[in-house]
């Protein structure tokens, strides 16, 4: 009886025949600093340098193979029960090393260079990851379970989240626009460009960036900006996931349109902030906020 493969093991065998492998048994994946890295087999000893990072591996299907993690790594439940090395900015080497990995995920702009030099110098690989678009997330899984042996459940959750954004793009592809100030940081007060995954999030949803066109990623701003902005919906994260006390400060003053039509929202951070799967919830999240400002028009 002959048996065909499914879309997804298609699909699966493609990337690995396009990623390639040296020789028999070895893995390798291009990081997003542009280098090869190459096992000699899958990883079973995983170290992940920061919270986003954790989520990832755990997205990918290599849950069980994280050895290490750093601070604030609490997502999924599971993370907060594995050996933490210290920081994203300051970790304990001798502590990583004695955990043996035989993969380091590393941060590409949170992770000191110089100590990330410093694991390649002691022999490590490190895959250094840094997804600034919502095809770059799922192409991230899908490398990391290409590295961890654990392509058939990371491929699958690369799938759901590729369909769920794509399904979200078309929902709101001829949305009405609403000017948005997103609030990212409140001392110092700081917003994100339209090059941010945030600020993608926000024309996702059908809304405008006030403060798209700046150069930098995620730049300081002042609230006299954000005043002169005017913007018809202000949505912001905070410290944890339930405090929206970043939004009070927008609430003196009924000048700005978002304060005079209560259009003040906040989003758990967790949900936007870190480029995972978990933006999927969070953008659905944001795109509620939105049709909630429309319907106060």
């Amino acid at each position: 009886m002959l048996t065909f493969p499914t879309p997804l093991q298609v699909i699966v065998a493609a990337s690995l025949l396009w990623q390639g492998t040296a020789v028999a048994g070895e893995v390798c994946a291009r990081d997003d600093t542009g280098e090869q890295v190459c096992l000699e087999q899958p990883a079973s000893r995983i170290a992940a340098l920061s919270p986003g990072a954790t989520e990832l591996v755990w997205a990918a299907g290599a849950g069980d193979q994280v050895v290490a993690v750093v601070s604030y790594s609490d997502y999924p439940e599971e993370a907060k029960d594995v050996t933490s090395v210290g920081s994203h900015t300051r970790m304990d080497l001798e502590r990583l090393m004695e955990l043996e990995p035989d993969l380091v995920i590393g941060w590409v702009t949170g992770n000191p260079p110089e100590q990330l030099e410093a694991l390649k110098e002691l022999g490590l690989p490190v895959f250094s990851i840094e997804p600034r678009t919502f095809e770059a997330v799922s192409h991230t899984i899908e490398r990391l379970a290409t590295l961890a042996g654990t392509e058939e459940e990371g491929f699958a959750e690369a799938h759901r989240f590729r369909r769920g954004i794509a399904e979200l793009e078309a929902q709101y592809r001829d949305a009405e626009p609403v000017p948005v100030f997103y609030q990212v940081w409140d001392e110092p007060l700081m917003t994100v460009n339209d090059e941010h995954l945030i600020g993608k999030v926000i024309t996702l949803c059908g809304g405008v960036n006030v403060f798209g066109d700046l150069e930098r990623l995620v730049p300081r701003i002042s609230p006299e900006a954000v005043i002169g902005a005017n913007p018809e919906a202000i949505l912001a994260g905070g410290m944890g996931e339930e405090n929206r006390h970043w939004l009070t400060r927008w609430e003196e003053f009924p000048s700005i349109e978002a304060t005079g039509k209560d259009n003040l929202y906040f989003i758990p951070p967790s949900l936007v902030q870190r480029p995972t799967p978990r933006m999927l919830e969070g953008s659905r999240l944001f795109c509620e906020k939105l049709d909630d400002a429309r319907a106060r028009r």
